[in-house]
């Protein structure tokens, strides 16, 4: 793993440096194997990184995305982390359907909501169960209690090592989500962080020493690039490792 701490002055130049990193990843991996692959997050600090993606001219039709995770809500529903990439982004450029690859969630139960998200993947990637594919890039967010994707401090989601998809919980309210180790298989895992609200947070995930399963952020640990890109307000006075 090679880890990478950026601290941008604001918002604005986080977007920007996200951009410019992923166009860049976006080249190479369609360069390397026609076609490129990303994970998104939910949240409000993608969501211009989104936009901007949205103004540039790119190859649609090599690009696939993913949720990292989702709510377990209808996809049109205020809380969808699907409606909120496909208002800020996809539905705004000429994207295959078939390159949106949004986990579902008309299931009555999650759990078979996930085993289906899976089986999906494993048929795109070609992979067995129990295997790990690599998207080219993860984005991820981090919350104030260094939650990431729909892991949670403490919950059953951050045992699950076997698997690519399971269901999340957060004060019972069901979500699906990336496992730790399937986005440890990433070949680049990219946070973004804003906000002085994430300092405490940040400086446990940073710490040399600290509980994975009640700062679950720490558990990411990709087999390829780590990348954290923070705003000021996030970054300032960090100590990075």
């Amino acid at each position: 793993m090679s880890k990478k701490v950026e601290v941008l002055t604001d918002r604005a130049a986080l977007v920007s440096q996200a951009l410019e990193l992923i166009i860049s990843k976006m080249e190479t991996a369609i360069a390397e194997q026609g076609r490129f692959t990303i994970a998104l997050a939910g949240g409000s600090t993608p969501k211009p990184l989104y936009e901007a993606i949205a103004s540039q001219n790119l190859p649609w039709d090599k690009i696939h995305v993913f949720w990292g995770d989702e709510r377990y809500v209808p996809p049109d529903h205020p809380d969808s982390n699907q409606l909120m990439a496909r208002n800020a982004w996809l539905d705004r450029v000429e994207i295959p359907t078939a390159n949106i690859h949004s986990m579902p969630t008309d299931e009555a139960d999650p759990a078979m909501a996930a085993a289906k998200y899976e089986k999906h993947l494993q048929e795109f990637f070609h992979s067995s169960p129990g295997e790990f594919p690599s998207l080219d890039v993860v984005l991820l967010g981090m919350g104030d209690d260094a939650h990431t994707a729909s892991l949670f401090p403490h919950t059953a989601a951050l045992k699950v090592k076997d698997k690519l998809i399971t269901v999340g919980n957060k004060d019972d309210n069901q979500r699906l989500t990336f496992t730790y180790p399937f986005i440890n298989a990433a070949r680049c895992v990219m946070f973004l962080a804003t906000g002085a609200n994430k300092k405490p947070a940040l400086a446990q995930v940073f710490a040399p020493t600290a509980d994975d399963l009640a700062y679950p952020t720490r558990l990411i640990q990709p087999k390829g690039e780590l990348l954290w890109l923070l705003d000021a307000a996030a970054g300032s006075d960090l100590n990075k490792g």
